[in-house]
């Protein structure tokens, strides 16, 4: 006997939608910055600025490009169907944007000192996806 829905009442995973002009974009070497200019709501664009300013020491930049990313992402998910709650799984390439953006968060919140922020995002990616917090 099979059943087409979830017993334990957990959402279905949510999967965003790639957005193919601006990942091909990323991948030929297209400086992060004209490729979020282009695509606004790319957060693997947002993420990709978000990383190279925490690695250059910018704490404050990384945080506000990871901030940007993550609520384009949050727009994107919730046009997808997700309600706040649910899997958001790393294994789908779309996905990793926001999530590597939620990832820069916590740590810059974490650096500059915002306990409650980093916890909170730290928490969002335990739910969206336990393998990607401690």
């Amino acid at each position: 006997m099979t059943h087409s829905h979830n017993l334990l009442g957990e959402p279905p995973a949510t999967l965003l939608p790639g957005d193919p002009e601006a990942e091909a974009a990323l991948a030929a070497g297209t400086d992060p910055a004209e490729v979020a200019a282009g695509h606004p709501r790319a957060s693997a664009a947002w993420a990709a600025l978000a990383e190279a300013a925490l690695e250059g020491g910018r704490t404050i930049e990384a945080y506000a490009y990871a901030r940007t990313g993550y609520h384009r992402g949050l727009d994107a998910l919730r046009k997808n169907g997700w309600k706040g709650y649910g899997p958001v799984p790393w294994s789908h390439e779309p996905n990793r944007g926001f999530l590597r953006c939620v990832t820069v968060l916590a740590r810059a919140a974490e650096a500059i000192g915002e306990v409650d922020e980093q916890e909170r995002c730290t928490q969002l990616l335990r739910d969206c996806d336990p393998s990607l917090a401690p």
